[in-house]
């Protein structure tokens, strides 16, 4: 008899093999300490608080002492601390999704947590062997050549049926710009729009240039760029569903003459051009290959040419405990991928001889965009238009993601900014 296929995005649900969540038996040596870590959770929410119901009926508020946010939580069982006090944030959504601890919005609680996380200090994060571990499987998800194809794999080519059910109609998974004071009144398609527009305008485009995308999405900004800017556009990703619907749009469009689309890594592009644009790849990239992404940048760029980044970065004082760890995001949802330091990074740009001009940050437009995402997925499931497939438990696992990003970026610990780079004659 055959069997069953598979549910879509099973792979990503089972991502953690390989990874310590603090579920072994061996874990419940950690239980005493559960109430001290409440004291130290306590004591290093320096602003905000959060309202506890605990396993045994008692509730307990910690933190308090300052405004700020304010997030409840109800733990069902002891081992979600457990799991947090062992393997940090992997630990702390497995105990989300065996229904070991709930709130009304998990949001709140990131924000509130990431808010804090100078005086929590390693509270959240992985420790002692589970850290080890968690680290080892990450590493075996560097983004050399083979693997950066089946990273992206894993994540980009769930299929451009699901992304379409809850992106807007211009299918740009990025974070959107919107008019201030950021309001409910602006489609997120128009906020799209504009985030194309002034990262394409750093550019100094003119009609005929020749315009490289590394991380070219859905085509987008490929369509905007050759059909509002007249430029010449080559645009390279290792998804091949996004290829196939980039290919297709631009035909549609009547682009196809000025635009293509390879199915090729940024190590090897060939050729000379006049602009570079990267809208979020590079956290796709890894610290380790840094760069050789701004080493590739450099090296098409003609003299005195332009590149435009749109970049996602973590506060400077917190990268060093979140680089020596493995989060929930890189374990489950992006494998081998890795936040940018912004300093080093640009450090490493004008080694590479590239100027680092006009940083502009814009992390409260993403918890925004984030928001709008979440309520399209969760329309799109009620509305019964996700595609077949994905069960209850990748819709759980979606909707945290996106729910955990929008308490980071809400917070400011995780910025996106964009940023000119300028290759030096």
């Amino acid at each position: 008899m055959a069997s069953s296929p598979s549910p879509r995005g099973e792979h990503l649900l089972k991502a953690d093999r390989g990874f310590s969540t603090g579920s072994s038996r061996l874990s419940r040596l950690f239980a005493p300490g559960f109430h001290k870590l409440l004291d130290r959770i306590d004591a290093g929410l320096a602003t905000g608080q959060l309202d506890a119901r605990l396993p045994d009926g008692e509730t307990r508020i910690l933190g308090g002492r300052a405004p700020g946010v304010a997030a409840e939580i109800e733990l069902t069982s002891w081992r979600p601390l457990i799991r947090l006090m062992t393997s940090g944030s992997v630990g702390w959504y497995r105990g989300w999704a065996e229904g070991e601890w709930a709130s009304p919005a998990p949001e709140k609680l990131f924000e509130l947590f990431v808010v804090n996380q100078e005086t929590l200090g390693n509270t959240g994060r992985a420790k002692g062997l589970a850290r080890w571990v968690n680290r080892q499987a990450h590493r075996m998800r560097a983004n050399n050549r083979e693997n950066a194809r089946r990273n992206i794999a894993a994540h980009y080519d769930l299929g451009n049926d699901f992304y379409a059910s809850w992106l807007d109609p211009s299918m740009t998974y990025s974070s959107a710009v919107f008019a201030e004071p950021i309001g409910g009144e602006e489609d997120l398609e128009a906020a799209q729009h504009r985030k194309l527009k002034l990262l394409l305008d750093r550019l100094d485009l003119k009609p005929g240039d020749r315009l490289l995308e590394i991380g070219c999405g859905w085509g987008g900004l490929m369509e905007v760029a050759a059909r509002d800017y007249g430029a010449e556009v080559t645009g390279i990703t290792l998804s091949t569903e996004q290829k196939a619907h980039a290919e297709q749009r631009l035909a549609d469009a009547g682009l196809a003459g000025q635009c293509r689309v390879e199915l090729t890594d940024y190590r090897d592009v060939a050729g000379s051009f006049d602009a570079v644009a990267s809208v979020e790849m590079v956290e796709a990239v890894g610290q380790e290959y840094w760069p050789a992404y701004l080493g590739a940048i450099a090296a098409r760029l003609k003299p005195g040419g332009r590149a435009a980044i749109q970049l996602i970065s973590m506060d400077a004082g917190m990268f060093e405990g979140y680089a020596a760890n493995t989060d929930f995001i890189q374990t489950y949802v992006f494998p081998g991928g890795m936040l940018i330091e912004e300093g080093r990074f640009a450090h490493i740009a004008r080694e590479q001889g590239l100027s680092w001009r006009d940083r502009t940050g814009y992390h409260t437009h993403y918890a925004e965009t984030l928001r709008r995402w979440r309520a399209n997925f969760d329309r799109a499931i009620a509305e019964q238009r996700l595609p077949d497939g994905f069960d209850a438990r990748f819709h759980d696992l979606w909707r945290y993601y996106l729910m955990y990003c929008e308490g980071g970026f809400q917070a400011g610990g995780i910025d996106v900014a964009q940023v000119t780079l300028v290759k030096e004659d």
